[in-house]
């Protein structure tokens, strides 16, 4: 909404509460009929509610509209004749040319046009997409890699077509057409040349490329959700605690109009003699009478609902959400932030949650990877001080001037130095040539320099970039062993082994993807033989060896995944002639095809990648956030089951989830996995629901990737869920994000209805939080698109823990003594007034001054209950962490149970019937209390009930109703019920 509209749109949704609509409806029959009441009794209170309301809801939303600014009206440049432009990123439309700069961040999905560099590449990290920080590669088509100019874009003349608006993130297809001297060249477009919104252009100076998908149609904005208004479990219960006192007004209503029309069925009550009737009374319909009578009642009882319900419960979490951003165990040193509360309306909410979803990359790991196993020719390595050791040897070397891989593979195995050697160094070679890896060399001048240039000497400022985490850490760890990557420029690719230099010219990217899990490169050798390196998964590799040590090496794969190492396996193909040239042609017709491309390119992917030379594999660690495990344990213990939602490969996602305790090395891990059709994914759930039933005592994992999920939702919901709510730990991998969502749905909206809490640091996860009833953004290193659409946003998985076992539980008890306390106190207060009818022949006559009606609600007992419910603290928050079962006492809306409504409401009709005849037996028939026939107070029958009700609710409130026995009120003598 805007300025303009947002006061009618915020009164509607306030009036859809039902106590605020309720007062609207009672404050205009005042206004029409005469009733015992000032009409400022039910509108004073009603302005105060919603004004203060108004206000809180329009800060929390002037807060995302600021942020929002700051995306939409960031700064970008547009080539606009002949020159370049600077507009704000929300004014760009299809078709513009926009300049982008290194580190800004793509406005919009744009193709790629040219960049800095001679080759027409880009780097780019997509963090805040897909929560990895490494850097890929994107391309521009030869024929405009060359306009690196604004006069040489401004001559170029090309048409671009592409798909519709399409959510995504992976998939693009297009076209673009160049005209040159009169000469179409059509050129196919996909992903590779694809720049999404979000994403951040790194290690290129600049960037030019055409804008095609705008606003809401770029794929990031289309895996957002749609924002709905979220509830909580707590505001529910309190509408459906509003509607039965609205019963019981109606049923007090109702009756004491027919006891008035009983009562004056005889003329001595119906027209005594100090009130005689006009004619026009006497002649004035009944059933009108009736009606106005009935409406006269319902305004005389009206504060039995509490119409500063809401406003206090508003306060009180907008006062309370301060305490999460102040509490200094939710503070991150390292990146000096605080936690963020960005909807203060769902703080109760985190003391109900039942399942907690979380994404992988970034949320439970720092998505940085560190080296530390391998298997080459059969032999297990381990890196101790940046060298490889064979297994079970020490570092320590008798001779330092030998390579410390060559020296140790001679003395642990009886083999010769030229064949051992070989085949270690063959790996070597492999591992720091088969990536898509860039080199930063960070200078005082401006861009990156040659990266030739530092292959004699290091630069202490080199830094690797690269397209996946392992390649980065493989790259690396390779270095230290001997064999570095120097970096590659064109189609040379330079390496330095043990001090000598080698080039290599690189002939083929064989590009990974998800259903070969592999990628490999053809490189042209020194010697000029021609060479094929691969890597992937051991499914994936495995399978398509002739030769090398495979049963050792598969052996040492499963010890490495047992450990939680990411594991890949390397092998490498060596052409002839004839067969490199066969290769090549057929890559070149699948590159160039306009149609089926992508299935045409996997057949050729297939015919080149089989008859491999197995060389080894590696294990590396991905390292966890701090205290992961710790946290997913103690949610485990408070009764919360833990989802992990990952875009990850299957092995990655697995080994992961052993390693932070999310799986345990007990459970039985079953999987739901490579299905092909709805038949045989039924028959696969019906396995694993039967396998549950017949191990029932053991601990069950689940295992889904995104196809296998796809045809589960697709018609066997219901058996799915079975399966799932069975497992004590659910993994699903190869997540889109609208795929995250709807699994969030579908538990969110299952017979049980859970409270569920999604967790996430990505733009891919941005659905997910937005699904669940409390969305959780980690603030990452880079994007703050998870952030902006949550909830509430932590710095850390580990801070978790207290956010939902102190800060839920303190909230959750708070507000839902608040809530019951309210409702007491207006029976105890308007039970009186209905009682007192029976003493003034119904004859609507209130008990209460409109001073006290007013105030009653907003100030007398409203201030005190609203302090106990930000500061009471039932449990040190000491305990609650380290005794997360504690947890389990509040789930399921336990304080907030019609058992329990049903007691306070019991007990508020007993004090006000307490309250009501003690003051009249305490008075008796003289109102005065004094011989003499003074009145001690003035209005005494008014005030003692009144008086009465608020001593009482004030020691009331001081005592818990939760955690003591003690249900007793405050007894008044009589010289202190009758002072108000």
């Amino acid at each position: 909404y805007t300025v303009w509209n947002f006061v009618p749109k915020n009164l509607f949704e306030q009036f859809r509460r039902i106590a605020n609509f309720y007062f609207l409806i009672i404050f205009l029959v005042q206004l029409m009929i005469d009733t015992p009441t000032s009409p400022v009794t039910s509108g004073l209170p009603l302005f105060f509610v919603i004004t203060v309301t108004a206000i809180k809801q329009g800060y929390e939303d002037w807060l995302r509209h600021k942020a929002d600014n700051e995306v939409n009206g960031a700064p970008v440049f547009v080539v606009r004749s002949g020159s370049l432009v600077q507009t704000r990123s929300k004014n760009i439309r299809v078709g513009d040319i926009v300049r982008v700069a290194k580190d800004e961040t793509f406005p919009v999905d744009l193709v790629l046009l040219s960049s800095d560099r001679a080759e027409g590449t880009c780097h780019i990290t997509t963090t805040s997409l897909d929560g990895e920080t490494n850097l890929k590669t994107h391309y521009s088509v030869p024929e405009t890699l060359v306009s690196q100019s604004v006069s040489r874009l401004e001559a170029l003349h090309a048409v671009l077509e592409c798909q519709q608006p399409d959510a995504d993130l992976y998939r693009f297809v297009g076209r673009i057409t160049v005209t040159q001297q009169g000469e179409e060249i059509v050129r196919p477009l996909g992903p590779e040349n694809l720049l999404l919104r979000g994403a951040r252009l790194k290690n290129t100076k600049e960037i030019f490329g055409v804008a095609v998908y705008t606003g809401m149609e770029s794929k990031m904005a289309l895996n957002y959700k749609c924002k709905s208004q979220k509830r909580s479990a707590v505001e529910k219960s309190m509408n459906t605690f509003l509607l039965i006192y609205l019963g019981i007004l109606l049923f007090e209503a109702i009756l004491s109009t027919i006891l008035k029309y009983a009562w004056q069925a005889e003329n001595k009550w119906d027209e005594p003699f100090y009130n005689h009737k006009t004619e026009q009374e006497r002649n004035s319909s009944q059933i009108l009478k009736f009606i106005s009578d009935f409406l006269a009642f319902l305004v005389l009882y009206n504060f039995i609902i509490p119409i500063s319900l809401y406003v206090t419960v508003e306060m009180q979490k907008f006062l309370g959400s301060f305490f999460i951003g102040w509490d200094l165990d939710l503070y991150h040193e390292e990146s000096d932030q605080m936690a963020q509360v960005n909807t203060s309306d769902l703080n109760e909410e985190l003391g109900q949650v039942e399942y907690v979803f979380t994404d992988k990359t970034g949320t439970l790991t720092e998505n940085e990877m560190l080296f530390r196993e391998c298997s080459i020719n059969g032999i297990k390595y381990q890196e101790i001080n940046g060298k490889l050791v064979p297994e079970g040897m020490t570092e320590d070397s008798p001779d330092r001037s030998v390579p410390p891989l060559v020296l140790y593979s001679c003395l642990s195995v009886s083999l010769s130095v030229t064949s051992q050697s070989r085949e270690e160094l063959l790996f070597l070679k492999a591992v720091s040539l088969c990536h898509t890896v860039q080199i930063s060399y960070e200078q005082p001048g401006d861009g990156p320099g040659d990266p030739f240039s530092h292959a004699n000497g290091f630069s202490s400022q080199m830094e690797y970039y690269a397209s996946s985490p392992d390649e980065k850490a493989l790259v690396e760890a390779t270095k230290r062993m001997g064999v570095t990557f120097i970096g590659s420029h064109g189609e040379t690719m330079e390496i330095k082994t043990f001090g000598k230099s080698e080039k290599f010219k690189l002939l083929h990217v064989l590009e990974f993807d998800a259903n070969r899990r592999r990628m490999s490169v053809i490189l042209q050798t020194p010697t000029g033989e021609k060479v094929l390196f691969t890597k992937g998964a051991e499914s994936a590799i495995l399978p398509f060896t002739t030769s090398g040590e495979i049963n050792k090496t598969r052996v040492h794969v499963d010890e490495f995944a047992l450990k939680g190492l990411r594991t890949l396996v390397v092998a490498c193909r060596h052409f002839s002639v004839e067969e490199y040239e066969e290769v090549d042609q057929r890559l070149h017709k699948a590159r160039t095809a306009l149609q089926q491309r992508e299935e045409r390119l996997a057949e050729v992917f297939s015919f080149i990648e089989k008859n491999l030379e197995l060389l080894g594999a590696t294990g590396v660690e991905d390292k966890l956030q701090e205290k992961v495990q710790e946290t997913i344990e103690a949610l485990r213990l408070a009764g919360i089951k833990v989802w992990v939602l990952t875009g990850d490969k299957h092995e990655t996602a697995v080994s992961v989830s052993l390693s932070c305790g999310h799986f345990h090395r007990t459970m039985n891990i079953l999987e739901l996995v490579q299905q092909k059709s709805d038949n045989e994914c039924a028959e696969q759930l019906r396995q694993l629901a039967r396998r549950i039933k017949d191990d029932h005592v053991i601990q069950h994992g689940l295992v889904v990737d995104g196809a296998s999920l796809s045809l589960a939702l697709r018609g066997h919901e219901k058996l799915f869920m079975e399966v799932c709510k069975n497992c004590s730990a659910v993994l699903c991998c190869r997540m889109a994000p609208l795929q995250k969502a709807k699994v969030v749905r579908l538990l969110k909206t299952s017979l049980e209805k859970p409270i569920t809490l999604a967790i996430g640091d990505g733009a891919n996860d941005v659905s997910m939080i937005q699904e669940a009833h409390v969305g959780i953004g980690i603030m990452g290193k880079e994007g703050r698109q998870a952030v902006q659409n949550s909830d509430y946003a932590i710095a850390r998985f580990k801070f978790l823990s207290k956010l939902l076992l102190v800060h839920g539980h303190f909230y959750y008890i708070r507000i839902a003594t608040l809530v019951q306390y309210f409702f007491y106190k207006n029976v105890c207060f308007i039970t009186p007034q209905f009682l007192y009818q029976f003493f003034c022949l119904f004859s609507q006559q209130t008990l209460y001054d409109s001073v006290y009606l007013t105030l009653y609600n907003i100030c007398f007992t409203s201030l005190p209950i609203l302090v106990y419910s930000l500061f009471e603290q039932l449990v040190h928050p000491h305990v609650l962490q380290s005794k997360p079962v504690l947890y389990r006492d509040i789930s399921k809306n336990s304080l907030l149970s019609f058992k329990t409504f049903l007691y306070w409401t019991l007990l508020g009709f007993c004090h006000a019937f307490v309250f009501f005849f003690g003051s009249y037996i305490l008075m008796g028939e003289d109102t005065s209390l004094m011989g003499n026939g003074q009145v001690r107070v003035a209005s005494s029958p008014t005030a003692t009930p009144h008086s009465s009700v608020v001593n009482a609710f004030r020691s009331r409130s001081n005592s818990d109703p939760f955690y003591s026995n003690d249900r007793s009120i405050l007894t008044l003598s009589p010289m202190e019920a009758t002072h108000c």
